[in-house]
């Protein structure tokens, strides 16, 4: 499966405005900061430049339009199937996945084994755990666990992040839940 091939159709999108900014989120994108899990699919997180916020069902319509007439018309799972990669787009819910996509990274991301590498945006490693703290899965879990073992964030800017999306208690509980020395206690005021 060609991922290299999947961001290129993305990067079209953006040039041809079916989506305002993308930056590539989960599994994926934490494979650029810790050695994480395997992913079956893509999960981008998109913003519609001329939008007034709809809801995300009349949004994508563009989206799958625009991949149908490229010949992307198969789904698996949660997924359209582009270049072989099943992409999930998910528009921007809420501040927290705002601010993500704004103050995602542009990264050269080399693909497979060939020297070739392709641009695209990917999240911070913070907001990769910000998020996945938001959200609150196992396999969230599991992550955030996978970037704590792995010193792969800066604790001053997620606790940060933390604060400005009122994330403190889950980060509290998911620290004393998995008996992780929480960096952001020495940060609060008592």
């Amino acid at each position: 499966m060609a991922m290299e091939q999947t961001i290129r159709v993305l990067n079209r999108m953006v040039e041809d405005h079916v989506i305002g900014r993308y930056a590539i989120g989960g599994a994926v994108a934490a494979f650029n900061y810790v050695e994480s899990s395997f992913t079956e699919d893509l999960d981008i997180l998109i913003s519609f430049e001329n939008s007034a916020k709809p809801s995300a069902l009349i949004v994508l319509t563009p989206i799958y339009d625009c991949l149908a007439k490229q010949g992307y018309t198969k789904h698996n799972k949660e997924g359209i199937l582009v270049e072989g990669w099943p992409v999930q787009f998910l528009p921007v819910a809420n501040a927290l996945d705002e601010e993500a996509l704004a103050e995602a990274l542009d990264v050269n991301l080399k693909v497979g084994d060939s020297e070739e590498s392709v641009t695209c945006r990917v999240l911070s490693p913070e907001h990769i755990v910000a998020t996945a703290l938001s959200v609150g899965r196992p396999k969230d879990w599991i992550r955030i666990n996978q970037f704590i073992d792995q010193n792969a964030f800066d604790a001053t800017r997620l606790c940060a992040i933390l604060a400005r999306h009122r994330l403190q208690e889950k980060w509290t509980g998911f620290c004393d839940r998995f008996e992780v020395a929480d960096p952001c206690r020495s940060e609060r005021k008592p």
